[in-house]
């Protein structure tokens, strides 16, 4: 009985530990020196401390604060996109009843299948047609209509109580208003899951970036850090290490500002 009441959390623990891994690895290698990066020791304290000086490089090497920016711009301009496009969307398949709902709704789902992949081509082919390479714009605009935004908000949505909306239109409230004020306003935690569903994997996007993307004053994170690797012709990993642990913390301290409502929202989706 006792066994099986910790059996759980050891191995919890344990998929923790392998998870972290990776990140402790990371961080160890940031902070060694060249002569301990091959080092197979996960002691956490190197035997010569050279943290200072890989993180200086890695932010002096390659403008760093430039790339940090460009995905900030790039994250920030596809979730506002996503959301104005997808809240709508969501709230008519779910609260609106109309010809073909069911079918639009089976082809969200259908479109989730999709990989990025797949359209790479295409898209590349129309946007140097338009001669829109090497702008924030070219790699935003594939991600803009996010089929897994609208499934998510659909779910979340479904649940809202039709009395509710049927009350706000006898009160005068446009479908806009109900949809932006009422329905979304009590799905933030499915919000807030999604914007770190998003910012993470855009954030961390390296191949749509690296097709449409040249110009090292556009590169986001993944993409400066390619260039950097480029520049240090790939030897001191100390510095790479400590370029990555850069780009890595806003997303950590992301997630972890909004893991409660990321937990909430990833719940009610689930269950709803």
């Amino acid at each position: 009985m006792r066994a099986s009441k910790y059996l759980p959390h050891l191995v919890l623990g344990l998929g923790a530990v392998v998870m972290l891994l990776p990140f402790y690895w990371m961080v160890l290698t940031a902070i060694r020196s060249p002569s301990e990066i091959f080092d197979i020791s996960l002691w956490p304290i190197p035997k010569e401390f050279s943290g200072p000086e890989n993180f200086h490089q890695a932010a002096t090497s390659v403008p760093m604060a430039r790339f940090m920016l460009n995905g900030v711009i790039v994250c920030a301009g596809i979730l506002i996109v996503q959301v104005l496009t997808a809240v709508p969307c969501a709230y008519a398949l779910a609260k609106l009843r109309f010809p073909g709902r069911k079918i639009l709704l089976s082809v969200i789902v259908a479109a989730l299948c999709v990989p990025m992949q797949a359209l790479a081509l295409p898209l590349f082919v129309g946007l140097a047609k338009a001669q829109m390479l090497n702008t924030y714009f070219a790699m935003m605009a594939p991600f803009f209509l996010s089929v897994f935004a609208i499934f998510l908000f659909h779910q979340s949505f479904r649940s809202y109580p039709d009395e509710i909306i049927e009350a706000a239109r006898l009160d005068g409230f446009s479908e806009m208003e109900i949809c932006w004020r009422l329905v979304l306003r009590a799905s933030l935690p499915s919000l807030a899951a999604f914007a770190v569903f998003s910012v993470v994997a855009h954030w961390n996007d390296l191949y749509w970036p690296m097709i449409v993307v040249n110009r090292t004053e556009l590169a986001p994170p993944p993409l400066g850090m390619l260039f950097f690797a480029d520049a240090e012709t790939g030897t001191n990993y100390g510095a790479l290490m400590a370029g990555a642990c850069l780009i890595t913390a806003p997303m950590v301290a992301c997630f972890l500002l909004a893991r409660r409502q990321f937990i909430a929202g990833i719940t009610m989706a689930g269950v709803k």
